[in-house]
């Protein structure tokens, strides 16, 4: 049992270490994605489809259900695509990326400022279903994507309204306020896009752009059969370069931004990571287009074969041993209960020992003078 004066010291040492400790922003992000969402938005109404990106995050393993699409205008129906109900990102047209599974959210007149913001904050009607809802939490990772009509720091809408920089910046500093976020991925497309990103101020966001202040975000090729180019350069090469990855890759955002040149792009992509907590090098970019699987624990045959395993929707398809199979369970990835903020637990524990620390010493007070009246 400890005696009054080491009780004392004792105490002292906890409240010192407490203040010690890393405060939460420098620790939420190590490892604390349990989910991972893609919000991919073309905000003009221009002959830009949003069908390549959607097809990369979904090969990765994001469900429809955790992407979020919002086309200003449908390309695929657009009066001046003559192949209906298609899209190609190349002239050469090998590839239908828009085929019968996409799952378009929001189109048309839908897509709208106001709509984006309450789509990141969770403002929406009530009467908005599920499909149509960011349903993130503070351990969701986020990948941001937008392309459209912009200038030095906004995005056109329709051509009819404007977001800005500090919209953006406001709207990111509320979701982190209200645990909505882990990380964040934005990623830009447009004239003077890297002045977008400029206003940023909450943790955890990496960030990047197609162009510089002052410079235009170019095509990268034509198909003459429609009149019009079907992709920028800074998306085709980005997704170039994704479509060399795969759910198990361990490609970082480092070795993606090292391959941004002028001469691939005819412009400076620009890159910001000062919010961001954790090194470039040693982020995956599957810790944002990747999916997180369900984990299935396998009922054990005996005490020493019990395991557990993390297995793909592909898996089902492998054809298993001849012999009897275990029975399993599918568990779901279950998100962390939300926290009280760090200042709070804070002052919390402090004043928790505080008190503590009062009580000792007056118990170390009283037993002192008992010892000097013996």
């Amino acid at each position: 049992m400890l005696g009054p004066r080491r009780a004392v010291l004792f105490l002292i040492a906890l409240l010192v270490a407490l203040f010690a400790l890393p405060t939460a922003d420098a620790t939420a992000s190590a490892g604390g994605s349990t989910n991972n969402w893609a919000v991919l938005v073309c905000s003009s109404a221009k002959f830009v489809p949003l069908a390549p990106q959607y097809r990369t995050v979904k090969r990765l393993g994001i469900p429809d259900s955790q992407i979020i699409l919002m086309l200003a205008d449908d390309a695929a129906c657009n009066p001046r695509n003559p192949f209906a109900g298609t899209v190609y990102s190349n002239a050469d047209r090998k590839t239908d990326l828009y085929g019968e599974t996409i799952e378009v959210d929001y189109k048309g007149d839908e897509v709208t400022v106001e709509t984006f913001l309450r789509l990141l904050s969770g403002r929406l009607p009530e009467s908005t279903p599920p499909s149509k809802r960011l349903n993130t939490d503070s351990r969701s990772n986020i990948f941001v994507y937008m392309t459209g009509h912009g200038g030095d720091e906004f995005l056109k809408f329709q051509d009819r309204e404007e977001i800005s920089a500090y919209d953006l910046a406001y709207a990111f500093g509320g979701m982190w306020a209200k645990g909505r976020y882990n990380e964040i991925l934005f990623m830009v497309d447009t004239c003077q896009a890297n002045t977008l990103y400029s206003k940023f101020y909450s943790p955890n966001i990496v960030a990047t752009g197609s162009s510089a202040k002052d410079e235009n975000s170019l095509s990268h090729h034509n198909d003459n059969d429609i009149g019009v180019a079907v992709t920028d350069r800074y998306t085709h090469h980005v997704l170039t370069f994704l479509e060399g990855i795969n759910k198990t890759s361990n490609v970082t955002l480092q070795n993606l931004f090292d391959t941004f040149s002028f001469e691939i792009m005819q412009s400076n992509a620009g890159v910001r990571s000062d919010l961001f907590q954790r090194p470039l090098d040693e982020t995956l970019l599957t810790d944002f287009f990747g999916g997180v699987f369900e984990v299935e624990l396998s009922s054990p045959m005996d005490e020493a074969g019990a395991t557990s395993t993390a297995t793909s929707p592909e898996d089902d398809d492998v054809p298993m041993e001849s012999g009897p199979r275990p029975r399993r369970r599918r568990v779901e990835a279950v998100p962390a209960a939300p926290k009280e903020p760090w200042s709070t637990q804070k002052i919390i524990f402090s004043s928790g020992l505080l008190v503590a620390v009062q009580v000792a010493g007056v118990m170390f007070a009283r037993s002192r003078s008992q010892t000097q009246q013996a």
